[in-house]
C-alpha cells in the first residue's frame, strides 16, 4: 500500500522480531514518542536503541529534503521510499531479517545521464535501553554518552548498554566523526524532557549520542539502476554487532527475498473471499501482516519490579528468551498481558499459533519469577525485563490473571496441543485460585482490583474482571476435565455457575439499559454491591466474552451501545456521553437518565471497536457488526484516514482525539496496535464462517452465518491443528449452503448454519441426502446442526416462513 501526500507528517515503520525502525515517510527522523520523549523512534534492536537515524545525500543533495520524497510504500515485511529530482531517481528499501538485530537498507539510484555520484551516509547514534523512561526513578537521564569510531570501513558506536555498527558492504572513499552528522536535521532542534515543545524536534533532552559520516563514489550509467546496500546492526558487544552486520550483508538482496517470502507464506493461511465486503477482506490480509509486524523477541531479560517507575532494585532472575506480540509501536513494543490476551484470538484465526504459545510462555515465565509462583499475571514487561506494573505488592490488573486460562484454552482448542495444555495447567489453576482467594476480600465472589479501564471514580470490583473470571473458570473446568482432574473441574465449574446465577441481578442496570462497569460505590462504602454506571466501553464485555449476558439483556444492551452517545464515525468511544456531575459536563447526546460521576471520553480505540464487533457477532447481529469491522478496517486501509498505510492504529480520529497525523510526533497514539485485529479476523473466521475448533476434545464445529444482504463468503486454508479447513457459505433464496473441506484435522465434524430470524426449517440435506438434524437456540439465533461422519461435508438448509 502506498501514500503520496503529507509524507513528512506520517510515521513509517518496518519491523522484524529482533529489530525495528521508525521515522517519517520522507526517510527523515523526527524525534518520536513519549515514553522517553522523542527517543522512541529511530533504529532499535530491543532492548536497546541504536541510532536516531540514517540519512543519505547524492552530490550534496539530501534525500527527503533537497531531493523530494514522492511516494512511500509499505509491503509484506519491507518499506520503500521513492525520491526524484535533479535528473536522479532513488528507491530506498528497508527490511529486518528474521532473527537478526539488524535493519537492512538498499539504495537503488538511476540517473538520466552518465555520472560519478558522490554518495554520503550520515548516522547519529543513541545507544540507550528501553527502560528507564523519562519520568521514572531513575529516569532516562542516566543514559551515558556514546563514543564513535571507524573500523573496517564501518561506523562503530559504543556505550555501556551495547554497540551499533553502521555501513555498507562497499568500502567507503572517506569518513568523518563528530557530534552532529544528522544529515538535513543538523543542527538538531531539541525537545525538552517535559512541558511545551515544538511540534517537530530532531532529538530529546536525554540524547547523548554522537555521529559519523561515510562517503562513497558510485559510477552511474545513464538510465541503468545501481544498488548499494547498508546495514544498521546492534549487539551487546561490538563483536556481536559486527558479526550480525557481516552476516546480513553477505546476501542482502537474498535476505529481502527470504523476508518477503516468509511473510507471504504466513499470509497464505486464512485467505478470505468476501464479495459483499471487500474492505473487510483486505483488512483481513493486512491484519495478518500487522500481527507479524508485532512479533518481538529478546534474550536474557533481567526481571525486576520497578513499582510503576518508582524503584529500581536488582533483578530477581533472568528469562533466557522472551518472545511476544508487541502491544504497539513506537511507545508500547513490549509484553503486555491485556493486549496479548485479546490479540491471541486474532492470531489463532490467522493460523499464527506459535507466537501465541510464545507470548503465553513469556507471561508465565516472568510472572512466576517475579511473583514467586503466586499465580498472579504481570501487566507490563519492558523488553529490558523491567516489570512496570503487576507484582504481588500491587493490585495489578485483575482481568489479566482471570483471562490467562482462557487464552490457554483457546490455543488448546484450535491446536489440540495437549503438551502445551499440560505445560500451562498448573499455572492456570493458580491463576484463578489467586483471583478468587486473594482478590475477593469481601467474599462476595466478585474480584477487586483494576480492569481494562484504569480511571478514577470506579468501584473496587470491575465488570470486565468479573466477566473474564466466569469465562476463565469455565475454560479451566474444561482443561481440568480433559486431564481428569475432577476436583479442579468441580471447583471451577461450581464457582462459575454460582457467579453466573447471580450475575444479572448484580450487574444489570435497568435505567441504563446496560451493565454497570463496576460495583462497590466509592461514595457509599456501607454498601459494597452498589452498581457504578459510567458508560465505559467495558460495559460491552458481558456480550463479548462467552457470551455471558442473557439473550434479552444482551440484545438490549447492544442496541443501546449502538446509539450516538456511545459511538463516533470509526467506532466505540472509551466512555459514552450522558448526564454527569463531572465539571466538564456532557458534550454529547444522552441515551439514558442516569447521572455519572465521570465525564465522557470520546476517543474510539481500535480495541473498544473490536470488542463491540465481537459482541455483535455473538448475538447474531451481523448487520450491526459491520459498522465496527468497517471502523477498524477504515483506519487501517482508507487513505483519507490512515497515518501509516496498512497499519491499524491504537486510536481512531474522534471528537476528543485529534488524528495522529495532525499531532506532534512526540504526542501521538500508536501507529500500529495489534489488539485491533481482534475486531476483523475473529468476526470473519469464527462468527461469519463459523469455525469453532475444539480439538482438545476431538471436535470441529463449523456453524456459519451470512451477513445480511450478502450471498456468499468463503475462507480457505484456515489452520486447525496440524491441518486446515476451507469453508464456503452461500445463500440462494431460501437455501443456505455451507461447504466444509478439512485436511488432516482428525476431528469429528459438526456443520451447521444460523437461521435468519422468522424462518423455519423446511428440509436439511447433507451431501445431497436428507439427514437428522438438531435446532439449537443460542444468542446468535436458531442454529441447525448436523453431525458428519466424513472430514468434509456439504450442508444444505432449506427454509420457509
Amino acid at each position: 500500500m502506498s501514500e503520496t501526500t503529507r509524507l513528512a507528517d506520517r510515521r513509517a515503520l518496518v519491523s522484524g522480531d529482533r529489530a525495528f525502525t521508525m521515522g517519517d515517510e520522507t526517510g527523515l527522523y523526527p524525534a518520536t514518542g513519549w515514553h522517553i520523549r522523542g527517543e522512541m523512534g529511530g533504529f532499535w534492536a530491543p532492548p536497546v536503541k541504536l541510532l536516531d537515524g540514517v540519512w543519505f545525500a547524492v552530490d550534496g543533495s539530501w534525500l527527503g529534503k533537497d531531493v523530494p520524497a514522492t511516494r512511500y510504500t509499505r509491503g509484506q515485511g519491507y518499506q520503500r521510499f521513492e525520491y526524484r529530482g535533479g535528473g536522479l531517481s532513488v528507491q530506498r528499501v528497508e527490511y529486518v531479517p528474521a532473527g537478526a538485530r539488524v535493519t537492512v537498507i538498499g539504495l537503488t539510484l538511476r540517473a538520466d545521464r552518465e555520472r560519478d555520484a558522490r554518495l554520503v551516509m550520515d548516522a547519529h547514534s543513541e545507544l540507550m535501553p528501553a527502560y528507564p523512561w523519562g519520568w521514572t526513578t531513575p529516569n532516562a537521564g542516566i543514559n551515558g554518552p556514546d563514543s564513535g569510531s571507524v573500523s573496517d570501513g564501518a561506523l562503530v558506536f559504543q556505550d555501556t548498554v551495547g554497540s551499533a555498527v553502521v555501513g555498507s558492504a562497499s568500502q567507503p572513499s572517506g569518513h568523518a566523526l563528530g557530534p552532529g552528522h544528522r544529515g538535513p536535521q543538523d543542527p538538531a532542534v531539541v525537545c525538552p524532557a517535559d512541558g511545551p515543545a515544538p511540534a517537530r524536534c530532531d532529538d530529546s533532552a536525554f540524547g547523548k549520542g554522537t555521529g559519523g559520516r561515510l562517503e562513497y563514489s558510485l559510477p552511474l550509467a545513464a538510465g541503468r539502476p545501481a544498488t548499494i546496500w547498508f546495514a544498521v546492526a546492534g549487539g551487546n558487544t561490538s563483536g556481536q554487532a559486527r558479526a550480525a552486520f557481516g552476516e546480513v550483508l553477505r546476501d542482502p538482496a537474498g535476505g529481502l527475498h527470504r523476508t518477503v517470502s516468509a511473510r507471504r507464506s504466513a499470509a497464505a493461511s486464512t485467505v478470505v473471499d468476501l464479495p459483499g465486503d471487500r474492505l473487510l477482506e483486505r483488512s483481513i490480509e493486512w491484519s495478518k501482516q500487522n500481527l507479524l509486524d508485532s512479533v518481538q523477541e529478546v534474550r536474557n531479560a533481567r526481571i525486576r519490579d520497578v513499582d510503576e517507575g518508582k524503584a529500581y532494585p536488582g533483578p530477581v532472575g533472568t528469562v533466557p528468551r522472551m518472545r511476544w506480540l508487541a502491544a504497539g509501536f513506537p511507545d508500547y513494543p513490549w509484553l503486555f498481558a491485556t493486549d496479548g490476551e485479546y490479540s491471541a484470538y486474532a492470531a489463532v484465526a490467522a493460523g499464527q499459533f506459535d507466537i501465541v504459545r510464545d507470548h503465553l510462555r513469556a507471561l508465565r515465565d516472568v510472572s512466576e519469577m517475579l511473583n514467586n509462583r503466586s499465580g498472579k499475571v504481570v501487566h507490563e514487561v519492558v523488553s529490558t525485563g523491567d516489570v512496570y506494573f503487576g507484582s504481588n505488592t500491587a493490585a495489578g490488573n485483575t482481568d489479566e490473571t482471570a483471562k490467562f486460562p482462557s487464552a490457554v484454552a483457546l490455543l488448546w482448542r484450535w491446536t489440540g496441543d495437549n503438551a502445551f495444555r499440560d505445560e500451562m495447567y498448573d499455572f492456570t489453576v493458580r491463576n484463578l485460585r489467586y483471583v478468587t482467594g486473594t482478590l475477593d476480600k469481601d467474599g462476595d465472589g466478585w474480584p477487586e482490583g483494576l480492569g481494562n479501564v484504569e480511571r478514577q471514580g470506579m468501584g473496587e470490583e470491575k465488570l470486565d474482571s468479573a466477566v473474564y473470571l466466569i469465562r476463565g473458570l469455565l475454560d479451566l473446568a474444561d482443561l481440568a476435565d480433559s486431564k481428569h482432574d475432577n476436583a479442579v473441574a468441580r471447583w471451577a465449574a461450581g464457582k462459575a455457575e454460582d457467579l453466573r446465577r447471580r450475575f444479572e441481578a448484580q450487574w444489570w442496570v435497568t435505567d441504563g439499559a446496560g451493565y454497570a462497569e463496576s460495583i462497590d460505590d466509592p461514595a457509599n462504602p456501607a454498601d459494597d454491591n452498589t452498581p457504578v454506571f459510567q458508560r465505559h466501553w467495558t460495559g460491552i464485555t458481558p456480550m463479548e466474552a462467552g457470551p455471558l449476558a442473557s439473550a434479552e439483556h444482551g440484545r438490549q444492551a447492544l442496541a443501546q451501545r449502538e446509539r450516538a452517545c456511545y459511538n463516533g464515525e470509526f467506532g466505540t468511544f472509551h466512555t459514552g456521553t450522558g448526564p454527569t456531575s463531572a465539571p466538564a459536563g456532557n458534550p454529547g447526546p444522552s441515551c439514558d437518565p442516569l447521572v455519572s460521576t465521570v465525564g465522557s471520553e470520546r476517543a474510539a480505540y481500535s480495541l473498544n471497536t473490536a470488542v463491540m464487533a465481537v459482541a455483535e457477532g455473538n448475538y447474531g447481529r451481523l448487520s450491526a457488526q459491520r459498522r465496527y469491522t468497517t471502523g477498524n478496517a477504515r483506519i487501517q486501509l482508507d487513505p483519507a484516514v490512515w497515518e501509516t498505510p496498512g497499519a491499524m492504529p491504537e486510536v481512531a480520529p474522534s471528537p476528543d482525539f485529534k488524528a495522529n497525523i495532525d499531532r506532534p510526533f512526540h504526542d501521538r497514539s500508536m501507529n500500529l496496535q495489534a489488539w485491533g485485529t481482534y475486531g476483523t479476523l475473529w468476526p470473519v473466521v469464527h462468527q461469519q464462517l463459523g469455525v469453532a475448533p475444539d480439538l482438545g476434545n476431538g471436535r470441529l464445529v463449523v456453524v456459519s452465518q451470512l451477513p445480511d444482504g450478502q450471498d456468499s463468503i468463503a475462507g480457505r486454508d484456515i489452520r486447525v491443528g496440524r491441518g486446515s479447513v476451507d469453508v464456503s457459505v452461500t445463500r440462494d433464496g431460501g437455501v443456505h449452503r455451507t461447504v466444509v473441506e478439512s485436511r488432516a484435522v482428525g476431528a469429528a465434524l459438526t456443520v451447521g448454519a444460523v437461521l435468519a430470524p422468522g424462518t423455519t426449517v423446511a428440509a436439511v440435506r447433507l451431501d445431497g441426502r436428507p439427514v437428522p438434524y438438531q435446532v439449537v437456540t443460542t444468542t446468535r439465533g436458531s442454529e441447525v446442526r448436523v453431525t458428519s461422519t466424513r472430514a468434509s461435508a456439504r450442508l444444505e438448509v432449506r427454509t420457509g416462513r
